[in-house]
This record gives structure tokens, C-alpha cells and sequence, in this order.
């Protein structure tokens, strides 16, 4: 009988490798189990799916599920939900969600929204993104897969699940082009169209679902939870309170390169650390990308992601990997335009060239702006950084901050080797160049040639 069962699933829905299919079937039989009912075909109820979750899933995603699965329609001649779950609904809805592509997830995103096949409001799917979103912490919490972060609750409202969900329904695009950026759009409808589109934009959606399922039904198939959630490395004796929780974290990884994503690894933190920049600037350097993160007194979290090392320098570094982004109020990536390579600045201990660490914009006008007076800084925006786009990500354009972090992300094993120039490794000899690095950036500011470039002082023999 089981093989029968494996082979109706397949002919069903081909998406499952047969290893697959029998797990699914094996959890099919578990549920179907604690039903009561003993009619043919077989199926489970609602009851028998809560009391196989238990406390893994809050009860309002797992009725959404439910309900999702129930109104699968096989033979197109349904006049309604079933009243359980079958074999083959439930082997369709499962390959939908974990298998699926945009189209076939949208289905049943649909159906767990909405009872009938036409449009749902885009307040329906609000409510739904942020049972989701809700799910998903839930879960990672019970299963005990947060991997070092905190799942609290930051203060004052909106909360981080609003706030995340609000950030991937913003990418949906609505019937006529709009985005849904505010209240005046959660009246529009949202066909199924609308949906698979957004899906397809919000990758987020798609795993948040599959996380949901894998974690919250037990399902025993690989889920690769190192790119989503990335380990939390402290030294030891350094404990603190960040100011990321695991929400935060998982939407500022999901925009790192991949090889920075499954681990964080804390260089620097003002309440470890103390409010020094030098400090800072002795923590950071040579230690590979990094993201920083700044907390203004006004509770505005914001920052970027530096996708090069550090260095102390009074010129411009970094890549167009490097973006900014914001956390609280509101949740945004800001990329770069291409108008300029003013990415990354960090620079100490010069008279006529700025002290401080920016990202964006230009000299007194950044993005992003961290000042050798530390705990003070400027996010500048007219209307927008001209380097990412960027609005002010501050509450105040010139603000006061006590709490900063700095994370290096990816490999943490090794220091990265000093780059010079365009990535051109630096040599084992000084020059006179090196000894007022101030002297050198004005010759280059004025557009004068450095006659004495390439004369390197012979190194000592040993």
C-alpha cells in the first residue's frame, strides 16, 4: 500500500525526487492517523494537523495552511473546500509551496488567503505576509535555530514584523504599475498575476514559506538554513546586546554576496568597546567586508555593507558591491547608481583632510558620515546620496548616536592582505611617500604629479 501511495503522489505532482516523495507520504500517514474520521480516501482534519505541529507554528498559519490545502481543487468541478485534507490534495499543495515556482506558489498563497479564485485586497495580503513573517520567527525560536541572535520585540511601534513585512509588500506591483507604499493602496484587488509576480520579486516569501513548512510540519528534507540565518560570533567574555534581532539580520544577509552569509563575526561594539574611534579604527581594518549598523538617539537603525577591507586612508575604497541600508523605522536597501566610486572612506590623524568614516556622497556631504568625534554623525541627503540613491537614513541630518556595531562577514579566520591602489598587494618597503600621507593626498587634490613616486626606500638587511 505505501508504494501505491508513493507512486499516486508522483503521478500527481512529478516535482518530488522519490526520496522526497516517501517523506511526504510518511508525513501524510501521520496526520491522516490522528484523524477520527475512517472514510475512503483517507485524509486529516485541521485537529490532527494542530496537534502534530503543537506549539511549532502559531495556530493562525497553521489554519491558513489548512485551509490552503482543503481548497485545492483537483477535478475543477469543486463547489467548495473539502472538508479534509486528502492524500492527493495535500501532496499537490506540498509540492506547490517547497517545489513550485512563482505561478504555483501564488496558487496557494491565494488559497490561503481567499475561499473564491478572484482578487483579494492587498490589506488580505498584509495580514498574510505578516502571519508569515511572525511564522518564521516563531518557529526558527522553537526549534531552537537562531543561531546566536535574539528574536526579541525592539521597542515602540511598528514591530520588526511589520516593519519586514511592509518592506517585501512594498516590491509588489499592483494592476497599474503602483507600488504598495502606503494606506491609500491596501484597498487595491490582487489577482493571481499580481501575486506570482510579487513572489518573483520578494524572494523572501518563497523561503519564509518553505522554512514554515520544513520546521513547523518536521519535515525531514534538507533545508539549508546557513544562508538565511548566518552563526553569531562573539570572542568570548564579550556578550552584549546588539541592536539586531534575527529579523533585521536575516533581511540585511539576504542582499550579502552568498560567501558572506553564513557567518558574523562582531569586530567592534561601543557598549564593548567604548566610545572611541580609535578603537574603532584599530578593530575594523584588514579584517575582510563588514556591515555596520548605527542606532541614533531618535532610535533610527541604519548602515552599510562595506564589501572590501578597511583601510585608514585619505582616499575613497570599495567596490559597487558596498550598498547602505536602513532597519528601523522602515526596512531598505539602497544600491549603488554608478554616478561615482565614493563607496567607502575611513581616514584619522589629518589637519586638512576629514577624520571619520563615510560611505556616499562626497568631503562633508555623506550617505553615511561616522566623525573622529565619535558619537556624533551626518547622513546627508538632497534629495537622495548621490553614490546609493539613499535618502537621510538618520531621524535629524546631523545626529548623535551611542550604540554602533561593526561585523565582519564570510570567512573571519584570516586578515586580508593590504591592498593599494586598484588591489595591487602592498610591498614590504616604505617610502618617503608613506611618511605624510597628508602631503601625498594634496599633491593629488591639486592635480600636481608626485615626481618621487616609485623611489622606495631600500628596506633594512637583516
Amino acid at each position: 500500500m505505501g508504494n501505491g501511495r508513493s507512486h499516486l503522489g508522483q503521478r500527481v505532482c512529478s516535482q518530488f525526487l522519490p526520496a522526497e516523495q516517501d517523506e511526504v507520504d510518511r508525513l501524510f500517514d501521520a496526520l491522516s492517523s490522528k484523524s477520527s474520521s475512517n472514510t475512503s480516501p483517507r485524509s486529516f482534519s485541521l485537529k490532527a494537523l494542530k496537534s502534530h505541529t503543537g506549539e511549532a507554528l502559531p495556530p493562525e498559519m497553521v489554519t491558513r495552511l489548512y485551509d490552503g490545502m482543503r481548497r485545492i481543487d483537483l477535478t475543477g468541478q469543486a463547489k467548495g473546500p473539502s472538508e479534509s485534507v486528502t492524500q492527493e490534495q495535500f501532496t499537490v499543495s506540498m509540492s506547490h509551496l517547497l517545489k513550485g515556482n512563482s505561478k504555483d506558489k501564488s496558487l496557494m498563497i491565494l488559497k490561503m488567503i481567499s475561499a473564491t479564485d478572484g482578487p483579494v485586497k492587498a490589506r488580505e495580503i498584509q495580514k498574510f505576509t505578516e502571519d508569515l513573517v511572525g511564522s518564521v520567527v516563531h518557529v526558527l525560536t522553537h526549534r531552537q535555530e537562531l543561531r546566536g541572535w535574539s528574536p526579541k520585540k525592539a521597542p515602540g511601534a511598528p514591530s520588526r514584523v511589520q516593519v519586514l513585512a511592509a518592506q517585501l509588500l512594498s516590491e509588489m506591483k499592483l494592476a497599474d504599475g503602483k507600488k504598495v507604499l502606503g494606506p491609500q493602496q491596501l484597498d487595491c484587488e490582487c489577482d493571481q498575476a499580481v501575486i506570482e509576480d510579487w513572489v518573483f520579486r520578494a524572494h523572501l516569501v518563497a523561503t519564509f514559506l518553505s522554512v514554515v513548512i520544513h520546521r513547523g510540519f518536521f519535515l525531514h528534507l534538507s533545508l539549508d538554513l546557513a544562508t538565511l540565518v548566518p552563526e553569531r560570533r562573539v570572542d568570548q567574555g564579550q556578550e552584549f546586546d546588539s541592536v539586531l534581532d534575527i529579523l533585521s539580520v536575516i533581511y540585511i544577509n539576504s542582499h550579502l554576496p552568498r560567501e558572506q552569509q553564513p557567518c558574523w563575526h562582531l569586530l567592534f561594539s561601543s557598549e564593548l568597546h567604548g566610545h572611541s574611534f580609535s578603537q574603532l579604527c584599530g578593530r575594523i581594518p584588514r579584517r575582510g567586508p563588514c556591515v555596520l549598523l548605527l542606532e541614533d538617539h531618535d532610535g533610527h537603525v541604519f548602515g552599510g555593507f562595506a564589501s572590501c577591507s578597511w583601510e585608514i586612508k585619505p582616499q575613497f575604497q570599495g567596490d559597487n558591491r558596498c550598498f547602505l541600508f536602513s532597519i528601523s523605522p522602515s526596512m531598505a536597501v539602497y544600491t549603488c547608481t554608478g554616478y561615482n566610486d565614493h563607496y567607502m572612506y575611513l581616514n584619522q590623524g589629518q589637519q586638512t583632510i576629514p577624520n571619520g568614516l563615510g560611505m556616499g556622497g562626497q568631503h562633508d556631504y555623506f550617505g553615511l558620515w561616522v566623525d573622529v568625534d565619535f558619537g556624533r554623525g551626518h547622513s546627508k541627503a538632497k534629495p537622495t546620496c548621490t553614490t546609493y540613491n539613499s535618502p537621510q537614513l538618520s531621524a535629524q541630518e546631523d545626529f548623535r548616536f551611542e550604540k554602533m556595531e561593526v561585523w565582519a562577514v564570510g570567512d573571519t579566520s584570516r586578515p586580508q592582505p593590504l591592498l593599494l591602489g586598484r588591489g595591487m598587494p602592498a610591498k614590504s618597503g616604505k617610502s618617503i611617500l608613506d611618511v605624510d600621507p597628508e602631503a601625498q593626498a594634496l599633491l593629488e587634490i591639486s592635480g600636481r604629479s608626485r615626481h618621487s613616486e616609485g623611489l622606495r626606500q631600500v628596506p633594512d638587511q637583516e
